[in-house]
């Protein structure tokens, strides 16, 4: 290759390792600017945002923000929509319509859609792309399209403690209890109890804790050790790093014999007659 191709290419490599690095660089920035938190709330001016919560940059789809209170540090991921009421402008009255305690995290592309009060408790997380409704269709008439009629409202409320998987659907009206877990991609509707597990659409109750009998069908794994009071990220990486070299170690001292003792030993020649 001509020596002046090899300099356009070696140029062109150049550039792109530079504009590559200023893209992300730029996006990070854009990132940490675009975040809304109490201190920094940009266009969004919600009913309440407490200490420590944030939403990520981009957000989603947020309207009704005067109707709709944050707890403290909750974790709001990227293209998360939180609504109040059927449309922009409206006015929804005194009460909040949309309430979110304290340490919440809600996935990316979760949407919380509060025509009518929504209330999720403390400490509940939801995986991407969890969908959560106070509003349903109607089909009542046979003749007018779907999504022309008045839709159904009704209250939906999440205990505290709960887990809802990836893809999870929360119908208007459901009732969910302490501590519940929403299997990945079930649909919730109705009331479900303190301290169960639900799966399926719809979802049902496949796994459930009562303080006389415990979990009914037992847990199939063990429970995870928890990490002790006052335990750092250093001394837990120094830890991991012990781990890794026992490991190590026992894998040398369990690995073949050395070549002189794993080698047969060789048969003495025979006699010359």
């Amino acid at each position: 290759m001509p020596k002046n191709q090899n300099t356009f290419s070696s140029l062109t490599a150049l550039r792109r390792k530079v504009a590559s690095r200023a893209a992300h660089a730029g996006w990070r920035w854009m990132q940490r600017a675009g975040a809304v938190t109490a201190q920094t709330p940009g266009r969004l001016r919600f009913g309440a945002i407490g200490h420590g919560t944030r939403l990520a940059f981009p957000q989603g789809t947020v309207f009704g923000e005067p109707w709709i209170h944050l707890g403290e540090h909750c974790i709001i991921a990227e293209q998360v929509t939180l609504t109040a009421g059927m449309m922009p402008d409206l006015d929804l009255g005194a009460e909040p319509v949309l309430v979110i305690g304290n340490g919440v995290v809600l996935g990316r592309d979760t949407h919380v859609i509060a025509d009518t009060r929504i209330t999720i408790g403390n400490d509940t997380f939801c995986g991407p792309g969890v969908y959560i409704t106070s509003t349903n269709h109607s089909y009542d008439d046979p003749h007018e399209p779907v999504g022309r009629q008045w839709p159904r409202s009704a209250p939906v409320e999440i205990g505290p403690g709960c887990w809802l998987g990836t893809g999870a659907v929360i119908l208007p009206g459901a009732r969910l209890g302490r501590n519940v877990v929403v299997a990945a991609g079930s649909v919730v509707r109705g009331e479900v109890p303190d301290h169960a597990v639900v799966a399926g659409a719809p979802a049902r109750v496949v796994r459930r804790w009562l303080p006389e009998t415990g979990w009914q069908p037992p847990l199939r794994t063990p429970a995870p050790t928890p990490i002790p009071d006052g335990v750092t990220p250093d001394q837990l990486r120094a830890l991991a790093q012990l781990a890794e070299e026992e490991a190590e170690q026992a894998a040398v001292a369990s690995g073949p014999a050395s070549e002189s003792l794993s080698e047969p030993a060789s048969e003495p020649a025979s006699e010359p007659a």
